[in-house]
């Protein structure tokens, strides 16, 4: 028995030995070449039992933490990550914001990729090329997010390129969320079943629910005269959250990789999926606060609290807490204050503002309607009347191997859509937009519903350049802002309104227009723009990885031929 021991633990070593080596020879390599450095990250995703809102319950973990650990990169650094699944359901992260250029292979998407099956593994590798600032991974299987399974992702400018403040003491990752006492497999069977998740059950940050009763250990500490810069972001499921911090101000200066013009605010709404970093400078008298995080635009609105401790403070935290504003017209009136700052250099050394979006021709508009109605009885959630619904063999893949009529077709959809006045008819199918490679198009997304919504564009930034009561209409747009709309990817439309964004589709792939709702999205609630090139070469887009998981009608198909420069 000791021998077998012994000799396990020989090999072991032996393997340690041999990785090590490999990767002295790969960062040779990379040197050798010249190539921008590579962070590589092991991800052990695995379930767990916490309980962030008083209640036991099952969540998802990875490397045993959530958040999850955190991708702390430069720009245009390379990033490896192996996933590693322990689940008993398939699994895919993807990552949200950042724009894989020329690679939506690493997307991780069910309609770009395969999931990775219960017990193997697969090795993301991209880019975060010419990006900067907060940003989060999370997963996109099933309701696996309810669960947990999300981490942050902060890039950094490089040192050659200036940033329009001075350095902080210290960052802080703050993650906000609505949260379900039901595990992710019950809520998903309530889906199945065509019911609605219901009301969320509270609050946390960073997986903790404070009550604001002084009972809780700080989660952030900070020293007198120093100044701190917080990255928020809202992965929730459900709700418009609002932050705030006791006793303080915070100063924007972030947004979902865009320097904005440095404003002062005493709260922010935070919708789903968007990301801001304010800066806050430790500037009352020392002792503790609390910083507030509540639900927008509900009845009772849920709280959660954050203990923050001054190093040298003594005394705990006033129980008053600081209020949130009411009302969606207040977070539209802040819509209108974010602004780009046009002064301040990106991820590369050009301004930012040297881009004149707004006296670019517009070469295609798509309206898109977002509604709802029942299918068999069964609650779904349309665009333009097109329930998505995920192939068995991923769009991009079929795309790839030519077999895409076998799967799904092209523009169901049209880009003129009126919505019916009576019960609309909802088809189920992939829902897959044809666009055309560095077409500069305007997409207007319109609500015709009682609750504030929120959407995600992959694989690109876009101009945020309106949001407005009614209906849209051409001569809208003589209310765009075409100066300085922040460039982002997540965008608010509230109740009975719409919303306009603009971007050049200059990165060939597949991507996804997602409602960032977990409910919505999971009943429909997105799709996907085919952004082809035309010359199918490498100086566009990435050929399929070689470690690339195959499923579907394709498993077994040979490989097509890969692109040439």
């Amino acid at each position: 028995m000791r021998k077998k021991v012994r000799e396990h633990l020989q090999e072991k070593k032996n393997m340690d030995k041999l990785n090590f080596v490999l990767l002295l020879l790969f960062s040779c390599l990379v040197k050798v070449h010249g190539e921008d450095p590579y962070l590589f990250f092991d991800w052990k995703v695995t379930y767990g039992t916490i309980s962030p809102l008083g209640v036991p319950q099952q969540v998802i973990l990875i490397n045993g933490q959530l958040p999850g650990p955190k991708i702390n990169c430069t720009s245009n650094n390379n990033i490896v990550v192996n996933v590693f699944n322990q689940l008993d359901e398939p699994f895919l992260l993807t990552w949200n914001g950042i724009q894989q250029r020329k690679n939506s292979w690493q997307e991780g998407t069910l309609g770009t990729n395969c999931p990775i099956p219960p017990g193997q593994n697969f090795t993301y590798h991209f880019q975060v090329k010419d990006q900067i600032g907060s940003y989060y991974y999370y997963p996109s299987t099933a309701l696996h997010r309810a669960a947990g399974g999300y981490g942050p992702i902060s890039i950094h400018s490089r040192l050659l390129i200036p940033v329009p403040f001075d350095s902080p003491e210290e960052e802080f990752s703050v993650f906000v969320s609505d949260w379900y006492t039901k595990d992710h497999k019950t809520l998903r069977s309530l889906l199945d079943e065509g019911r609605s998740l219901g009301r969320p059950e509270g609050i946390i940050i960073n997986g903790k629910n404070g009550k604001g009763d002084g009972k809780d250990e700080p989660m952030f500490s900070m020293v007198s005269g120093k100044t701190y810069r917080y990255r928020f972001c809202n992965v929730g499921m459900k709700d418009s959250i609002n932050v705030r911090f006791q006793g303080h101000t915070m100063k924007l200066v972030e947004m979902e990789g865009s320097h904005t013009v440095q404003n002062m605010y005493e709260s922010l709404d935070i919708h789903l999926g968007q990301c801001f970093s304010v800066l806050v400078t430790a500037d009352q008298e020392p002792k503790d606060y609390f910083l507030v995080a509540s639900s927008r635009f509900t009845k009772e609105p849920h709280v959660a609290t954050a203990t923050i401790r001054y190093t040298n403070g003594k005394g705990p935290a006033s129980p008053e807490l600081p209020k949130a504003p009411e009302g969606w017209e207040w977070s539209l009136n802040q819509f209108r204050s974010f602004r780009w700052n046009l002064t301040a250099s990106a991820a590369r050394p050009n301004p930012q503002g040297s881009y004149h979006y707004g006296q670019i021709n517009i070469t295609r508009t798509i309206r898109l309607v977002s509604t709802a109605g029942d299918v068999d009885g069964k609650r779904r959630y349309a665009i333009n009347s097109v329930s998505h619904v995920d192939p068995t063999t991923p769009i991009k893949l079929a795309e790839h191997y030519g077999v895409a009529d076998k799967v799904f077709k092209y523009d169901l959809i049209k880009d003129e859509y009126i919505a019916p006045s009576g019960n609309e008819k909802i088809t189920l199918a992939p829902n897959v937009v044809n666009a055309t490679y560095r077409n500069f198009v305007e997409i207007i997304l319109e609500n015709h519903e009682k609750s504030v919504q929120s959407w995600h564009l992959a694989g690109y930034n876009f101009f945020a350049v309106a949001i407005e009561a009614g209906r849209w209409k051409p001569e809208m747009r003589q209310n765009y802002n075409l100066l300085d709309a922040v460039s982002r990817n997540t965008i608010q439309v509230y109740p009975n309104s719409w919303a306009a964004i603009m971007t050049t589709l200059d990165n060939a792939g597949l991507w996804n227009l997602r409602s960032n709702s977990l409910e919505r999205q999971y009943l429909g609630h997105q799709l996907y723009f085919s952004v082809l090139s035309p010359s199918r070469s490498l100086k566009d887009e990435y050929n399929m990885p070689d470690n690339d998981i195959l499923c579907g009608i394709i498993k077994d198909l040979p490989l097509p031929k890969p692109y040439s420069i």
